[in-house]
């Protein structure tokens, strides 16, 4: 945990020096004009993290019936790390503002209600190509690491001038900031990452080897209950690669969307854990990966008939190797858009009869639909072998394709995203047990 704070902190000061000193400069007299501070609030959708409001602080509190959706304008990065190369960052476009309401923190309202308080929250619209939060980081091989951004470009106008509450009577109350259309002011604090900032740095060490890992328990944590555990194993460039900790929380929606009945469809607390593997190997990862769900089922309250794993990517090979060699250590298994299990990986889950739902996009564009196939040949194979029926086949076994139409981002790689927005998919997987 400490690890985690100081290099966060350490981030946050680059930041708020590069930050500050345009905010500084936007408005030439510091915070004359009335405005506190400008705080960039984030949240992990299907495809990742983007700031989805910004949270405007004043010296009193703010009259909310003087507020409307045009009180403020806010400019956010174009730039997707899938689709645009960095310099793109910079290049800015309007964001739709959805609701604009008053709040005592320098967070959004799950009710959207104004509540007395110095800070207006401008929410926007979740479904625009803006303002993504991850980029970045550095390209070791031909697959680049990414990172969160630490220095957000998220740029506000504020159009209309803003009012305290009034005294007595039915007035707009005084002006707390006149309203400045010409001047853009970019964020002052570093930002608020709803669920992301919940969950917890750890590390785990063996013979020379560290695995960085962020876990999350329920709010309502008793060390006396067993929860079910989520392993959320991601993709290439959410591997840790010494610049960019805990990326594989915001970079997309499968770690935070366990802690959401609105994702799973339940109620049911679960504990997630995702780790962050360097990339030096395959078996040696695995092998750690193993280690670190041993040693953790032991420190934690879980229930080890309930241990499951979910992927991104290359986060399949470590399920793969991880389910072949210890089958009896998973419950069940969610492979998103991922690689080609092996014969002998294929018989080895076969033989422990561990449940595995696969998904991939037809036209994938870095790993060819014929992996997946290949893979859902190989298992269904594998049980045939041990005689296994259809129907005990089509318990164990579950394949769905996903044509372009299914993702509302064009890129059919990330068949996590069709993949999680159907909420019963992730029913089933909570629905598995051990016998």
């Amino acid at each position: 945990m400490r690890l985690r704070r100081t290099l966060i902190a350490f981030a946050a000061v680059l930041a708020l020096a590069s930050s500050g000193t345009a905010y500084a400069a936007s408005k030439g007299q510091g915070a004359t004009d009335g405005i506190k501070s400008i705080t960039p609030i984030t949240t992990v959708y299907t495809y990742g993290q983007k700031v989805s409001a910004v949270a405007v602080e004043y010296a009193q509190t703010v009259n909310p019936r003087t507020l409307d959706n045009s009180t403020f304008s806010v400019s956010d990065t174009k730039y997707n790390f899938r689709f645009n190369p960095i310099e793109d960052l910079p290049k800015l476009a309007e964001r739709t503002i959805t609701h604009t309401y008053t709040n005592d923190a320098p967070t959004s309202r799950a009710d959207r209600r104004s509540v007395p308080g110095r800070y207006v929250i401008v929410e926007l619209d979740p479904d625009e190509n803006l303002g993504w939060t991850v980029v970045l980081s550095k390209c070791p091989t031909f697959l680049c690491h990414v990172k969160v951004n630490t220095d957000l470009p998220t740029q506000v106008v504020q159009r209309k001038d803003v009012h305290a509450q009034p005294g007595n009577g039915n007035g707009k109350g005084p002006v707390l900031a006149k309203a400045t259309p010409t001047v853009s002011r970019g964020v002052t604090e570093k930002a608020v990452n709803l669920l992301v900032d919940d969950f917890q740095y750890g590390s785990y060490l063996n013979a020379g080897m560290v695995l960085p890992y962020h876990y999350h328990l329920p709010k309502n944590y008793q060390p006396g209950k067993k929860y079910p555990l989520m392993v959320v194993l991601p993709g290439h460039g959410m591997g840790w690669d010494g610049d960019n900790l805990g990326v594989q929380i915001a970079a997309d929606i499968p770690a935070t969307a366990w802690l959401q009945s609105s994702w799973t469809g339940s109620t049911e607390d679960v504990i997630v854990l995702a780790p962050q593997n360097q990339r030096v190997g395959l078996p040696a990862e695995g092998d750690l990966l193993i280690k670190l769900v041993e040693q953790f089922t032991k420190d934690f309250a879980v229930d080890t008939k309930r241990v499951y794993a979910t992927t991104v990517s290359y986060g399949s090979r470590l399920l793969w190797e991880a389910f072949a060699k210890r089958p009896d250590l998973f419950t069940a298994g969610l492979v998103t858009g991922g690689f080609q299990v092996s014969a002998d990986q294929a018989k080895a889950i076969a033989a422990g009869e561990v449940p595995l739902w696969i998904t991939h996009g037809v036209n994938d564009h870095l790993l060819n639909i014929s992996l997946a196939r290949n893979s859902n040949a190989a298992l269904r194979s594998a049980y045939e072998a041990q005689g296994k029926t259809p129907e005990q086949i089509a318990d164990l076994l579950h394949y769905t394709e996903y044509g372009n139409e299914a993702f509302s981002l064009p890129d059919h790689h990330a068949a996590y995203g069709p993949t999680y927005e159907d909420s019963s998919i992730l029913q089933w997987l909570l629905a598995q047990r051990k016998s």
